[in-house]
C-alpha cells in the first residue's frame, strides 16, 4: 500500500513550505503526487515548486532545491533530488518497502470519521420476474461500491430496496387474476417451485400484451394497484405472496455472484408505516409540494420541477419501461405529480420518504426480521410494518446514513435530481449533497452471444453493434440463464487443464470462473457507456478478463508452492530471511519491468481503489489489475524465480512475487472474485 507514504511526504513537503515561505496548509495549492517516468529517476514526484513559483517570483527549481533541504528524514524515503525543471524526486527506501508490506505493517487508511456510515443502496429488482442480464451490471457495480468504501475503511450498510407495491408487482397480480384465473392457493403451490421467477417472467410479458390489446384494460391495472397499496383484498394477499417468493428468487440468483445485503427495504412497509405521510407533511409545510386544484392535474398533489431538462412529458425518465410506472402523462415540464388524485402515490413519493428515513429525518423507524437462511456473509434482516418476530436488541441498527448511494441505471437520473431537490427544499442542503446517484448505461448482447442464447432472429439484424432485451416484452436474458452457460463452458475448460481434478473441485472451480467473467466484465468498461456483453470475450483466459486475472494470482501461487515443495521455504520464512540477504536484487532494479517496478505498481492499490470510489469508475480498477497482471507475467518470463541458482536474487525475487500475489488477489477481493486452488 502507498496512500499512506504519500501522504507523509505531502505533510512534510508542506510543513517545509510552511517554514519557508510562511505559507500555511490551506495557503497551498492541491499537491499533486506522480510516479517518475522510469524508476532511474526515481519513484513518486512532486510539482509543487511549479504551484509556487508565481506566487514567490521564482524559478520552480530554486524553490525545489529550497524545499528539499528543508524536508529532513521522511521515514520510507531514501533519498530526494531535484529536477533541473523544478521536480522533487523521491526514492523510496526498497527493501523496507517490501518488507514491511509483506509483513502487514501498512494498511490502508481509514477515510471515514468514526461514527459516519455510508448507506449503498442497490440492485433494487422489481419483485414480479427473474433477474436478468442488466440486473448484473447493477449489482456488480454496486457490490464493488461497497466493498471498495469497506476496503478503504468506511462503515457501509448495504440496502436493496423491494418494491413490492409497484406497477410491476401489480401486473402480475393483475396476470394470475384475469388471465390465469388462478386462486390465492393454487399461486402459493405455483410459488413453491424452485423457479416461480421464470413463470411469473412468461407471464408478465402476457401481460403486457394483454393491455395492449384492450387500452381499457389498464383501469384493472389501477384498481389492483389501489389494492395493494391499500393492503386490501386477495389482491394485496397475492402480491405479497409472489414478490416475498421473487425476492428469494433474486437472493439465491445475486449470491451466486458473491453480492448479499444487509437490509431488504419494502416499500410496503414505508406505506404501512406511514413513513409517506410524515414526508409528505413535511413538504406541504414547506410548501415544496401543493394541491392544484385544476387544470389537467386536477386533485393531485405536485412538485415545482427546478430543472425540468430531463425527462419526457409525464415527468418520468424516459425510455425506462421495465422500472418506470406506465400511468398516462402525471405532470408537465413544470411539475411532477407525487400524490394522484386518486390518493395513490407516485414512485418518486414513496422514494422521497425512503431517502429521508436513511438520513434519520423522520424520526421513525421500522420494526425488523430475519429474512430466511444466513448469507455467506452473515444474516439478511428485512424491514416488517409489525413488532412481530425477530426484532430485538441483537439486531444492527439500520438506517441514519451520514452519505447514501443509489445506485441505478442512468435513465432513473431525473427523479434521483427530485430526491435530491426535495431533501434540500425541506431544509437539509447537507444530506442533499451526500445523497449520490451512481448511475450507468444500460447491458445489451453481442450479436454473436445473443446467437448462442437463441435469439438467432435479433442477432440476425446487424444495423446495430448489439441486440437490445426488454423483460417487458419477454425478450431478455436471464441472469441464472447466462451464468448456467458461462459455467458449463468454465467447466469444459477445466476440465481440458485438469482432467484428474475431483468433480466436486471441478464444480467450484468452473463456477468461481463463471463469477469472474460476468463480474470483472460488467465493470471494466466505463459506467456511461452501453456494453454489450460477450460470453467469449468475458471468458477468454488470455485476454482482458476476470478469468485471465484469476490465472495470474494461480500462477503466482504454483512458483511459492513448487518453491516450498523444493526448497521447504514457506512466504512466512522466505519475508524472514529477507533482512539478512542481499537486496541488490530490488535496490538495482531500473529495469521498468524489473522486481521494484512490479513492487511498486502492485502497492498502489489503495491508491487506485480511493480514486475508483471517487470517481464512481471502476473501471479504473479492472484496468489496472489487468495492466498488474500482464506485468507479473512479463516479468516471470523474464526473471524465473525457481531457476534462479543465486540464493539471495531467488529469495528477493520470490517475495516479490508472493506480494504481487496477494495485492492482486485483494483487488479480486475487491471486485467480489475468489480465485481458486487450480484453473
Amino acid at each position: 500500500m502507498i496512500l499512506s507514504l504519500q501522504e507523509a511526504i505531502r505533510a512534510r513537503v508542506a510543513a517545509a513550505a510552511g517554514e519557508l515561505y510562511g505559507l500555511a496548509p490551506s495557503d497551498l495549492p492541491p499537491m499533486a503526487m506522480a510516479y517518475a517516468p522510469n524508476r532511474s529517476l526515481g519513484d513518486l514526484a512532486v510539482p509543487l515548486a511549479f504551484e509556487l513559483a508565481r506566487r514567490l517570483r521564482k524559478a520552480p527549481k530554486a524553490i525545489a532545491l529550497e524545499l528539499a533541504s528543508r524536508l529532513g528524514t521522511i521515514a520510507g524515503v531514501s533519498r530526494v533530488e531535484c529536477t533541473a525543471n523544478g521536480y522533487l524526486n523521491f526514492y523510496l527506501d526498497r527493501e523496507a518497502f517490501l518488507h514491511d508490506r509483506l509483513t502487514g505493517r501498512v494498511a490502508p487508511p481509514a477515510q471515514a470519521e468514526p461514527g459516519e456510515k455510508t448507506i449503498v443502496e442497490h440492485t433494487a429488482i422489481n419483485p414480479n420476474k427473474a433477474a436478468h442480464i442488466g440486473h448484473l451490471r447493477n449489482a456488480a457495480l454496486g457490490d464493488t461500491l461497497v466493498r471498495g468504501l469497506s476496503f478503504l475503511g468506511h462503515t457501509v450498510e448495504v440496502q436493496n430496496y423491494i418494491d413490492d407495491t409497484g406497477v410491476q408487482v401489480a401486473d402480475v397480480v393483475a396476470g394470475f387474476k384475469q388471465i390465469q384465473h388462478k386462486s390465492l392457493a393454487e399461486i402459493d403451490v405455483l410459488a413453491a417451485q424452485p423457479r416461480f421467477d421464470y413463470y411469473c417472467w412468461d407471464l408478465y410479458a402476457q401481460v403486457t400484451e394483454w393491455y395492449a390489446a384492450d387500452k381499457a384494460r389498464l383501469a384493472i391495472r389501477a384498481a389492483t394497484l389501489h389494492d395493494i397499496e391499500h393492503g386490501e383484498g386477495e389482491a394485496a394477499e397475492v402480491a405479497r405472496l409472489v414478490a416475498d417468493r421473487i425476492v428469494r428468487c433474486h437472493l439465491r440468483t445475486m449470491g451466486r455472484l458473491n453480492v448479499q445485503y444487509d437490509l431488504l427495504t419494502w416499500e410496503g412497509d414505508i406505506l404501512r408505516l406511514q413513513f409517506w405521510n410524515k414526508a409528505f407533511e413535511r413538504l406541504k409545510a414547506q410548501g415544496t409540494v401543493y394541491f392544484q386544484p385544476e387544470g389537467r392535474l386536477a386533485g393531485c398533489w405536485v412538485m415545482r420541477i427546478a430543472d425540468s431538462t430531463q425527462g419526457g412529458a409525464d415527468g418520468e425518465p424516459t425510455g425506462n419501461a421495465d422500472a418506470v410506472e406506465q400511468t398516462d402523462a402525471e405532470g408537465d415540464q413544470a411539475e411532477k405529480v407525487i400524490v394522484r388524485s386518486n390518493g395513490t402515490v407516485t414512485y418518486v413519493g414513496k422514494d422521497m420518504a425512503y431517502q429521508f428515513w436513511k438520513f434519520d429525518l423522520l424520526g421513525e423507524d421500522f420494526h425488523y426480521r430475519l429474512f430466511g437462511a444466513p448469507g455467506k456473509h452473515g444474516p439478511i434482516w428485512a424491514t416488517s410494518s409489525t413488532p412481530a418476530g425477530s426484532d430485538d436488541a441483537s439486531r444492527p441498527a439500520f438506517g441514519r446514513g451520514h452519505a447514501t448511494y443509489n445506485v441505478i441505471d442512468v435513465r432513473q437520473s431525473y427523479l434521483q435530481k427530485l430526491l435530491k431537490q426535495a431533501l434540500e427544499a425541506a431544509g437539509h442542503p447537507g444530506e442533499a449533497e451526500r445523497s449520490v446517484h451512481f448511475s450507468y448505461e444500460m447491458v445489451a448482447l453481442s450479436h454473436q452471444t445473443a446467437r448462442q442464447l437463441g435469439y438467432a432472429a435479433e442477432a440476425a439484424d446487424t444495423s446495430k453493434p448489439f441486440v437490445e432485451v426488454s423483460g417487458r416484452k419477454g425478450l431478455g436474458v436471464k441472469a441464472d440463464d447466462l451464468m448456467d452457460t458461462l459455467v458449463a463452458k468454465s467447466m469444459a475448460e477445466v476440465i481440458k487443464r485438469n482432467a484428474e481434478m475431483p468433480p466436486a473441485d471441478r464444480q467450484r472451480t468452473a463456477e468461481m470462473i463463471a463469477v469472474a467473467a460476468v463480474r470483472y466484465f460488467m465493470i471494466r468498461f466505463s459506467r456511461g457507456k452501453v456494453i454489450a456483453f460477450d460470453i467469449d470475450e468475458a471468458l477468454n483466459f488470455e485476454g482482458e478478463s476476470g478469468p485471465y486475472l484469476q490465472y495470474a494470482v494461480v500462477r503466482a501461487h504454483n512458483i511459492l508452492q513448487k518453491l516450498r515443495e523444493r526448497e521447504g521455504l514457506d512466504e512466512s520464512q522466505v519475508v524472514a530471511r529477507l533482512a539478512a540477504t542481499d537486496g541488490a536484487e530490488i535496490l538495482e532494479s531500473v529495469d521498468d519491468h524489473g522486481l521494484w517496478s512490479l513492487v511498486l505498481e502492485a502497492s498502489r492499490l489503495d491508491e487506485i481503489v480511493q480514486q475508483a470510489v471517487r470517481t464512481l469508475e471502476f473501471a479504473v480498477l479492472a484496468k489496472w489489475a489487468f495492466g498488474l497482471a500482464q506485468m507479473f507475467n512479463g516479468y516471470y518470463h523474464r526473471y524465473p524465480v525457481l531457476n534462479e541458482e543465486r540464493v539471495d536474487v531467488r529469495l528477493w525475487r520470490a517475495a516479490g512475487v508472493a506480494y504481487f500475489r496477494a495485492q492482486l488477489a485483494r483487488a479480486l477481493e475487491t471486485m467480489g472474485i475468489e480465485v481458486p486452488a487450480r484453473m
